[in-house]
């Protein structure tokens, strides 16, 4: 029988509740709607099958943070799938700045951009089905981390389900299908943890069901190849930002015994940047003073701040 779910969970996208959420205007297809009323059809290929491409971003101060770097990402993974977008860079842009605007946003926001192959004009699966264009949605809500989860941590355990191979599915693809990560994310709350730690198809430790991972051992930075793993942006910044400040970084295979002997863990992300993991499977890491992972978070924040500078 599995340990029931700890009643004190938390995930790395826990926010304080914002009134203003539950007025919003969401973006479809070129439509800004109330969230009532936001709606696409259950012939749409995303209900359908999961056939969709998405990105997260985050909005300070009026700009997106890494834009350029979250849209290469983005239509490398349409291109990839041959999913027409139906607009270019500077079209998508727009489409954020309408949404933000109509919602009064400036920052503290938090937006998931959804693109889909669109409404098919039968129930299957082949893409020719698909005849009505993409379908774009755009949800932006007033959306920040709450600090209890820089001093509490995540707790992490070790899950059966695996990050597959790039010819199974690309783990690399931000996509719509995400029932392996769900999977994973359910087998961790059964084992009474907040997240799930996956490993690659070799045994070697991966990702969490939602974000990058990475661990410190002897003031040095470890994380995983990234050949199973999404190509996450706060991922890449971390690791340059490392690399520009002489902390040494690895992106290497390493097992959970390193894993678990770790002085430092931390999980990194969109809308988390930099969390803190306070053990994996039960086991404490580290003694809770993070003076690496605090030291990454403080040049990851300036980094944001140089970078939604006008």
């Amino acid at each position: 029988m599995s340990p029931a779910p700890k009643t004190d969970s938390h995930t790395t996208h826990d926010a304080d509740e914002d009134a203003r959420n539950r007025d919003i205007k969401i973006y479809v297809n070129g439509k800004l709607v109330h969230r009532d009323e936001a709606k696409v059809s259950v012939y749409d290929s995303g209900f359908l099958l999961g056939d969709g491409m998405w990105e997260g971003m985050r909005l300070y101060n009026g700009k997106w943070a890494f834009f350029d770097e979250h849209m290469d990402r983005f239509f490398n993974s349409c291109k990839a799938v041959s999913l027409e977008v139906g607009l270019d860079k500077a079209g998508i842009l727009d489409a954020l700045t309408r949404t933000a605007k109509a919602n009064e946003m400036t920052t503290d926001v938090h937006c998931r951009l959804m693109l889909t192959r669109g409404v098919k004009v039968k129930p299957f699966q082949h893409p020719s089905l698909s005849r009505s264009g993409p379908t774009l949605v755009i949800i932006m809500e007033h959306s920040k981390p709450v600090d209890r989860l820089l001093s509490r941590g995540i707790r992490l355990a070790t899950v059966p389900q695996v990050r597959g191979l790039p010819m199974s599915q690309d783990p690399k693809y931000n996509s719509h299908s995400k029932l392996n990560c769900v999977i994973a994310c359910l087998q961790a709350e059964q084992a009474g943890a907040d997240e799930a730690l996956m490993l690659d198809p070799h045994g070697f430790v991966n990702t969490t069901n939602a974000c990058n991972f990475f661990i410190v051992r002897r003031g040095e930075v470890w994380t995983s190849t990234g050949d199973y793993c999404m190509n996450g942006v706060t991922r890449q910044k971390v690791i340059d930002l490392c690399r520009l400040n002489g902390i040494p970084v690895h992106e290497k295979n390493f097992s959970l015994y390193e894993a678990y002997g770790a002085d430092e863990a931390f999980l990194t992300g969109t809308f988390g940047a930099q969390t803190p993991v306070a053990e994996i499977d039960g086991k404490q890491i580290g003694d809770g003073s993070l003076p690496v992972t605090k030291r990454i978070r403080a040049l990851y924040g300036e980094l944001v701040r140089k970078n939604v500078t006008f």
